[in-house]
């Protein structure tokens, strides 16, 4: 989806990285690759600023950027006019994904360890797109419905043209198992469950 968007981003619109791999799909889909990213020290408070010195790195707008840091960095009538939405999915699959991702059975001994001794760390679903608990944009897709999203955005955004998916899948040379039933045991059933309880409840996704 975000190839798919960069298509028709103008030369002032944010377009942030992504891996090495899906950037050169998107310069050839798009003719377009990560640009205006950086986060202008205006928008920085002074410790954030501090720390942008220290590590000698610039700050800047990254993709799974959590909707209450970019409400932030945007002008309120930005945040209010433009359509924002985001892509959920069903967190059994959503995690068997993130498995592999991460490097599956070849760094974890089961999916279990993986999410209780450390790989599940530094992930982030619901509250990427809610702000104090709360869903802070517009509409919720469901990846499961994937095919009619592009001509609902393209609707919502009144596009000439509707955009569409290129065909290449993300993250795909690394999945092993398809189906997620097939690898997931019941104490990782269960820890999930817990895990994204709000999601679950939500958009109502089972097992």
């Amino acid at each position: 989806m975000e190839i798919a968007l960069s298509k028709i981003c103008g030369d002032n619109d944010i377009i942030t990285s992504i891996s090495p791999r899906d950037e050169e799909v998107r310069k050839e889909y798009s003719q377009r690759t990560v640009q205006n990213d950086r986060i202008p020290l205006g928008k920085l408070g002074k410790i954030e600023i501090i720390h942008s010195i220290y590590k000698r790195k610039l700050p800047r707008f990254e993709n799974h950027m959590p909707c209450r840091a970019i409400k932030k960095l945007i002008s309120e009538k930005t945040w209010n006019n433009y359509y924002k939405f985001t892509i959920e999915r069903n967190p059994f699959d959503k995690i068997v994904s993130l498995y592999f991702w991460r490097g599956g059975d070849k760094k974890f001994e089961n999916i279990y360890e993986f999410l209780t001794k450390g790989g599940f760390s530094r992930f982030e679903g619901y509250d990427l797109y809610s702000i104090n608990g709360i869903v802070a944009v517009d509409r919720v897709y469901k990846y499961e419905n994937i095919d009619t999203i592009c001509n609902d955005i393209s609707e919502k955004l009144k596009l000439k043209e509707p955009i569409s998916l290129p065909k290449y899948k993300a993250k795909s040379h690394t999945r092993i198992i398809s189906d997620y039933k097939e690898i997931l045991d019941e104490k990782s059933i269960e820890l999930i469950k817990v895990i994204f309880a709000r999601e679950i409840e939500l958009f109502n996704y089972s097992f």
